[in-house]
């Protein structure tokens, strides 16, 4: 199994380190360059790479959780399938799992448990109202954050019940210890299983053990087809009865005596939550004969059938009961819900923490990836004061010497004074290919353009700008430009990972065309998409051409690290890093006089030019070799005016500006004090901004007797 510690996937993904191994894929902590955020990464271990069923149960997953959003499920935000390399980006959950959990606490308080299962259960309704069934749930695959909520993950044997017709593999799937008997069949399944695995997870929580234990996951198997788990309530006695007929229910062998949907079991246990002390109108005994419906009375009735049987008048008027239920439920379901996760904050969370006094230190510099604060979050919020620098930290929330829990959010008042453009009037007036370099030239903002159609603007004239007309807007900050179209409109596609027939269709299927197709360096799949000029989601006039590249099936660019170095005079704010005239990099940074911040740049090729600039100044240039990695820069600095010092003195004044390179010349001037500078080259009103290796010549004021050189 490769190990991808310290490596980059695709120019982008900065791999840390490992944090968990599964089956068929390990999964890594990242660092996302491009959207500055944490990320896991599932890669797919080497030796599956050329096992289909695995390879399908790993495309699987990604195609699942990308038509899934919801807060209670893990989310999805990239894939790459090649030949090589296949992964799946997800969002970070910083967290435990649900079994760490139930192994620290043993038995988990029914409270909490309720709390935890109806989470999963409206995560299972998201998947299950768009036609996905998990057919793996367990434990192991929910994640528990700090404040208890809950993030369902790994759908990576999940399938679409809507779709997929044939039973799924004569094997059974999923983990012996929590599928529903009709899976350990091998028969087709549909979300009642994914329901009955919730009934074992809510099990094992309230009772602390599975209801069915073996050495051999073949003896599992068979006793989830054949036997009846104990009643809860003889294992903890002090369990409240509904609580017991909700997980009993949910854990029928029959799926037809089961809950019809996890929206109906959510019902329950929002129910069971504002009154504890409910009992349901059924109830399920555990004995040798076949599952039986018993009346509220105890007595037995006849079988389940009866019960699937009831008139729709009375269904109709439990549905109303329970959703009154629920809402008035909604009061008293807050205190229950304090109760929980003031007991899950003191398992998980730890001891309180003392919030430090974060006012006064610079953001970027004292605070910000800082480890000696890594427990706390940080929300940065942006306030001008020209009376404190930039980054300096003038307000917070809570306040210092607040007693907090671990991971609390820590609400900063960040100065920021960036220097602010006009956007003028003048940009209404222009044609999309004038606004576009006005506003990246002369503004030193970053363009974006969207089309709308429109009768009463001429076509291809600008319409509006977002920031508005008359708003001042920092330095390089993004402008979407919205310009008129006399043809309808349309969502661009996403055509990433396609191959060039997908893509294809993808467009025509909008009313747009393939444009230039170009191959680039890529760790994807040779002849998939890897990045499209339009973006996805954006709105273009119907028949335009959209350009795309494609993977050459090559490595992609070399990456080397860069030292940007700041000098005394210059300013703080946004930095944008240009390789070949093209924006690579874009952050908002604070510098501080001699300092020096590295970036990591990606790009091909020898001498290739890159600049600096800071605030839309540049303030370094030079050439990267990406073969040798080697790179020559120049710093540029405001170039003191020396003129009507000493030679002394300038030579003092230039050299403590970090100007070196300095040459001297004589002239004779009777209108000036002999030994005083009478010139310099080249000239500065003392704010021109100057390489500072150039050549800088000064000329002095002599007599001729006083000429050291004889000239």
């Amino acid at each position: 199994m490769e190990n991808f510690c310290g490596k980059r996937l695709d120019g982008r993904y900065e791999i840390r380190e490992i944090i968990g191994v599964g089956g068929m894929a390990v999964v890594y902590k990242a660092y996302d360059n491009i959207d500055d955020r944490i990320v896991a990464i599932k890669i797919l271990k080497d030796e599956y790479l050329t096992n289909e069923e695995f390879k399908r149960r790993f495309k699987n997953e990604s195609k699942a959780i990308a038509v899934l959003s919801h807060p209670n499920i893990v989310r999805v935000y990239n894939v790459s399938f090649g030949d090589r390399l296949q992964y799946i980006v997800m969002e970070y959950v910083d967290g435990i799992t649900l079994k760490e959990y139930i192994e620290q606490q043993r038995v988990i308080d029914w409270k909490e448990a309720v709390h935890f299962a109806g989470q999963i259960l409206a995560a299972l309704q998201h998947a299950h109202d768009k036609g996905i069934v998990h057919q793996d749930i367990k434990p192991q695959n929910i994640m528990l954050l700090h404040d208890g909520t809950i993030k369902v993950a790994d759908f990576g044997i999940a399938r679409f019940s809507r779709t997929d017709n044939d039973t799924t593999s004569e094997n059974a799937i999923g983990s012996v210890h929590y599928i529903s008997p009709e899976q350990a069949r091998g028969e087709m399944t549909d979300d009642k299983a994914d329901i009955y695995s919730v009934g074992v997870v809510l099990y094992e929580m309230i009772t602390g053990q599975l209801p069915f234990q073996s050495d051999s996951a073949v003896s599992v198997a068979l006793m989830q087809l054949q036997n009846e788990p104990t009643r809860p309530r003889e294992l903890v006695p002090t369990l409240p009865l509904g609580l017991e007929q909700i997980t009993i229910r949910a854990m029928q062998k029959n799926p037809l005596d089961r809950y019809r949907s996890a929206a109906e079991m959510l019902m329950d246990i929002n129910e069971f939550k504002r009154n504890p002390s409910v009992k349901f109108n059924y109830s399920y005994f555990v004995d040798k004969e076949p599952t039986r419906y018993v009346a509220d009375g105890g007595i037995s009735s006849t079988a389940v059938d009866s019960v699937e049987a009831e008139s729709e008048s009375e269904t109709e008027k439990k549905s109303v009961n329970k959703t009154t239920a629920v809402m008035i439920g909604a009061v008293s379901g807050v205190v229950v819900l304090a109760i929980i996760i003031i007991a899950i904050l003191s398992a998980v969370g730890g001891k309180k923490l003392v919030v430090p006094d974060f006012k006064n230190l610079n953001y970027y510099n004292d605070i910000e990836n800082n480890s000696k604060y890594k427990d706390f979050q940080f929300e940065k919020n942006e306030v001008e004061n020209e009376n404190f620098s930039d980054g300096t930290v003038i307000g917070q929330t809570p306040d210092a010497n607040t007693k907090v829990k671990k991971g609390t959010k820590i609400t900063l008042d960040v100065v920021t004074n960036h220097e602010k453009v006009l956007l003028d009037e003048s940009i209404l007036n222009m044609t999309e290919e004038q606004a576009v370099a006005y506003l990246r030239n002369t503004l030193m903002l970053l363009p974006k353009v969207e089309y709308e159609s429109r009768d009463d603007v001429e076509a291809g004239k600008i319409i509006r700008t977002e920031p508005a007309i008359g708003t001042q807007v920092p330095y390089a900050s993004n402008v979407i430009v919205y310009v008129s179209s006399d043809k309808k409109t349309v969502k661009v596609p996403k055509l990433e990972n396609m191959t060039v027939d997908e893509a294809k269709i993808a467009l025509t299927a909008v009313g747009l065309d393939a444009g230039k197709i170009t191959e680039v360096p890529s760790e994807k799949e040779k002849g998939r998409v890897v990045s499209q000029e339009a973006e996805f989601d954006s709105m273009v006039p119907e028949g335009t051409k959209i350009n795309f590249a494609i993977s050459n099936g090559n490595k992609p660019d070399v990456t080397v690290t860069l030292t940007v170095k700041l000098l005394n005079t210059q300013k703080e704010g946004k930095i944008i890093i240009y390789v070949n005239n093209e924006p690579k990099i874009e952050k908002d940074r604070i510098f501080q006089d001699n300092s020096e911040k590295t970036y990591q740049v990606d790009g091909s090729g020898a001498d290739v030019p890159y600049s600096v600039v800071i605030d839309g100044v540049k303030v370094q240039d030079g050439t990267i070799d990406f073969n040798s990695g080697k790179i020559t820069s120049n710093l540029y600095d405001a170039l003191p005016d020396v003129r009507g010092k000493t030679e002394q003195e300038a030579k003092n004044i230039l050299s403590g500006a970090k100007f070196t390179n300095v040459a001297v010349k004589y002239s004779q001037d009777a209108s000036a004090a002999p030994g005083t500078v009478i010139e310099q080259t080249p000239a500065s009103d003392g704010t021109a901004r100057v390489a500072t290796n150039s050549a800088i010549v000064i000329v002095v004021a002599e007599s001729p007797a006083e000429n050291p050189s004889g000239n």
